[in-house]
């Protein structure tokens, strides 16, 4: 089975680290032109480094003038992958000590910035009457957090429920929704604190908790939004797909 995308236009948000720059690149690698957007613009230009077919955009998924201003630009998107989010640096508190802000920063990212992403490119998709969406949730979503943050553990949640209702509304357009949901991987900032903060012995027991026994990688994800992404899924719609080298 060979997976490509010649010159299908591809939106990814989150696209600087970790999964999303791997998805990008996957993307990318598959003759694809790929819209790479991130908030974190000081490494936009590496992720396109050798990438003729990629193009980058500042991003704030939070903004929905500035989603909807970004999509218009781009032009019809066939496939849009929504991957940014994490805990955007909150930390684990009691819930007595979550700020009413710390909520919403994991609200806004995650769930708010799908909505608003999908929102930017249906119009285009149903005149099309095809497209893909793919939304980066968590295990998380599918039971409790290992950051033990209460809000992320609840956007991861809405995400696969946002999944599930887009899916039965936009199915009649042709247009799939889906969502892939990785494992533990320290591929950003937040994760890699968190995956030093366990020791060596947490470490590895964190590693033997997984079939595998091993950590997932940005590709491991990649592979499964592009399978998702491509004509083999299209009669997959509103599903989440864990990518965590099982149970």
């Amino acid at each position: 089975m060979e997976i490509t995308f010649p010159g299908r236009t591809v939106l990814i948000t989150g696209a600087v680290r970790g999964i999303g720059r791997g998805i990008a690149h996957a993307f990318a690698a598959r003759g694809a032109e790929v819209h790479a957007a991130d908030i974190e613009t000081d490494g936009l230009a590496e992720v396109a480094e050798g990438f003729a077919n990629i193009r980058t955009h500042p991003l704030d998924v939070t903004d929905p003038r500035a989603v909807g201003d970004l999509a218009a630009r781009i032009g019809p998107v066939e496939i849009a992958v929504h991957s940014a989010g994490g805990v955007r640096s909150r930390p684990k508190v009691p819930i007595e000590q979550v700020t009413d802000a710390d909520w919403r920063a994991i609200q806004a990212v995650n769930v708010d910035g799908a909505f608003h992403i999908a929102r930017a490119v249906v119009p285009a998709m149903k005149q099309a009457g095809a497209g893909r969406i793919v939304i980066i949730s968590s295990r998380a979503g599918l039971g409790i957090s290992r950051t033990g943050i209460q809000s992320y553990g609840t956007a991861k949640s809405a995400q696969i429920g946002l999944v599930r209702q887009l899916a039965a509304e936009l199915g009649p357009f042709g247009i799939t929704v889906n969502s892939v949901a990785p494992g533990f991987m320290p591929t950003s900032p937040d994760y890699v604190r968190q995956w030093e903060s366990y020791g060596p012995e947490g470490q590895k027991a964190l590693v033997e908790s997984i079939a595998m026994r091993r950590l997932g990688k940005p590709e491991d994800i990649a592979h499964a939004v592009l399978f998702l992404a491509s004509d083999y899924a299209g009669w997959i719609t509103g599903q989440t797909l864990p990518v965590c080298g099982g149970p």
